[in-house]
């Protein structure tokens, strides 16, 4: 590395580490929140630690992935990794790294289980692991995912194909064109995972786009949210959206909801 990126990559994780520490500070748990919907939310979903049997189908595909030596061309049309910045990349590594790790896959498959939406789109295929974490989580709903670089995009599908998974559809290409095409085909969206781009001024459009065809019971989730600090602020704007009524900060990710007749509030969680 040069010394003004090792640089900016230090600065990048003590402003990281200051933020966790501030996260840490006001989060709390289910005990803390003096509302009957986050609170039944908290024990009965985001902690719900018991094992559930579609788990172990991401799982099994994940191990698989990371003992996989095929290199591929990255194109990243947005922030980048922080952890690999080479544009040729084994699988392998893209599944150690950039995968959603167990953790919150399984909260994404129990958040789907408990709402069950049947429109739903994820902004960042990667290789498809959270996508299945997501579509297991109502099989009757739709998952549409969308990915940015070809040769990822092809090693998603063959997963897709090879597990068998009929529910979930992959579009390619840039989320600027790629969006608002979809969203011109369908009448409402139930459930939005934004895990891509990690940019304030795209995900605050891309959310915005969404918005147009969201509901009172649409559930809309965003990765990274303290990411940096222009990620930082895009929560900070998208909680302060009128239609936004019930927000939860769990770190790693943001959890909207636009629940019609709820009072506005916001919730830092301990997770």
């Amino acid at each position: 590395m040069e010394a003004e990126p090792v640089a900016n990559f230090a600065a990048m994780l003590l402003w990281r580490a200051k933020s966790y520490l501030r996260y840490l500070l006001s989060a709390r748990n289910r005990h803390g929140t003096h509302s009957p919907f986050v609170y039944r939310l908290l024990d009965a979903v985001i902690y719900d630690s018991s094992v559930k049997d579609a788990y172990s189908i991401p799982e099994n595909l994940r191990k698989m992935l990371t003992q996989d030596g095929r290199s591929i061309t990255i194109t990243d049309l947005g922030a980048g990794s922080n952890i690999n910045t080479d544009r040729v990349r084994t699988v392998a590594s893209i599944a150690r790294n950039s995968a959603k790790q167990p953790r919150y896959g399984r909260l994404l498959h129990r958040l789907v289980h408990e709402f069950r939406p049947m429109e739903m789109i994820e902004l960042g295929t990667s290789l498809g692991v959270s996508a299945l974490y997501q579509a297991l989580g109502n099989p009757d709903g739709r998952m549409v995912t969308f990915e940015g670089c070809p040769q990822t995009a092809a090693i998603a599908r063959e997963n897709f194909t090879k597990i068998g998974a009929t529910n979930i559809r992959l579009i390619e290409g840039n989320f600027d064109e790629t969006l608002q095409n979809h969203l011109n085909t369908i009448d409402r969206l139930d459930w939005v995972f934004i895990d891509g781009n990690h940019r304030s001024e795209p995900t605050l459009r891309y959310f915005e786009q969404c918005l147009e065809k969201a509901h009172p019971e649409s559930v809309l989730i965003f990765d990274d949210i303290h990411w940096s600090p222009d990620m930082a602020q895009a929560w900070q704007t998208i909680k302060a959206h009128p239609k936004v009524t019930v927000t939860l900060d769990l770190f790693q990710v943001g959890i909207v909801f636009l629940r019609e007749g709820q009072a506005k509030q916001d919730f830092v969680i301990r997770y």
